[in-house]
């Protein structure tokens, strides 16, 4: 008996003026993801050429060492300037603030991806992402306001109990305007950063492998600490790296808070110290010509110390390719 195909059975045709214009369509948008591309890189190209060029004016005319001096003269003659102490200072609140904001974001980033109820969880990432949102100069003016006096009672202790630690001790009496506060106060700015991304990626967990340690009598915290950290460790780093790429260039909320001055301490707890970003903020205006191309200088390491932030972000993500949807 042959087989008589019905109308259900055959494909309608394809006309070729719906072909045409599907290929045009992809040619087009082919075109523009491209061309999207192609602009960012020229974009980030035409930035380390404006900012190597204008650094260059600078640094030929700089009688001191760029990276060892420890004043900022700029306006001198001849001039005097030096990063020593613009790097240590960001470097130093960059990992204090990383210190404190990361195990607490991936403690709550776990709380409401695997413990909180459902009712609870969606607000309170929401709370989260709207943090996030809040501008720098609020940060700034709450830390200079609240945060600054809070801190001193913090300040003391750390210093009587940990002193003997040398970083902790506290050798000049004023308030707490140190790389300390900036840490502090970059941890909070960053936490909803840090916090949002790790609670993404824990969500992505295969349910497959937190059910198979269920069924192996794993507890809920044998299950995080087998399926769901090794899982998100890479992601929780990559989240990390882009905090850190906040923290590195935060300006406003640390000229609002930090006393600065050209010298290096490691007692944190002391007044003093200066990041690129609030040094760039102070002086920007009241330098001349040169001035600003001494600061456009120190913008540039800013910038360099950013993108190498970015590119070791990016190969952390490209060894588990399937948080960058490669295997998607």
């Amino acid at each position: 008996m042959a087989f008589t195909p019905t109308q259900t059975d055959t494909a309608p045709p394809v006309s070729a003026s719906k072909g045409s214009t599907g290929r045009a369509g992809d040619k087009i948008f082919s075109g523009l993801s491209k061309g999207s591309g192609i602009l960012l890189l020229v974009i980030m190209a035409s930035i380390a050429a404006f900012l190597t060029y204008r650094a260059s004016i600078a640094l030929s005319k700089n009688e001191g060492n760029f990276l060892t001096t420890f004043d900022w003269n700029a306006s001198a003659n001849p001039p005097v300037f030096g990063i020593a102490v613009l790097l240590f200072g960001t470097v130093v609140s960059s990992i204090i603030a990383m210190a404190i904001a990361v195990p607490i974001a991936v403690g709550i980033a776990l709380f409401i991806s695997h413990y909180a109820p459902r009712k609870l969880a969606a607000p309170l990432a929401y709370v989260v992402d709207l943090l996030a949102a809040v501008p720098s100069i609020v940060y700034g003016i709450w830390g200079a306001l609240f945060l600054v006096p809070q801190l001193n009672g913090l300040n003391l202790w750390l210093d009587e109990y940990l002193g003997w630690t040398y970083v902790f001790d506290k050798t000049q009496v004023g308030v707490a305007r140190s790389l300390f506060t900036v840490g502090v106060l970059l941890a909070i700015m960053i936490l909803p950063i840090v916090t949002s991304v790790s609670r993404e990626v824990f969500l992505q967990v295969p349910r497959m492998n937190e059910e198979a340690a269920l069924a192996l009598g794993a507890t809920r915290w044998e299950v995080i600490r087998t399926a769901v950290l090794p899982f998100g460790r890479s992601g929780v780093i990559s989240a990390s790296m882009l905090g850190l790429g906040r923290a590195l260039g935060e300006t406003m909320a640390v000229a609002t808070v930090l006393s600065p001055s050209f010298l290096i301490s490691l007692h944190v707890l002391d007044p003093g110290g200066g990041t690129f970003a609030q040094n760039i903020a102070a002086k920007f205006d009241e330098a001349n010509e040169f001035g600003r191309d001494a600061l456009i200088a120190s913008g540039l390491v800013l910038f360099l110390l950013t993108l190498l932030v970015n590119g070791a972000a990016r190969l952390i993500i490209a060894r588990r390719k399937e948080y960058s949807g490669a295997n998607a």
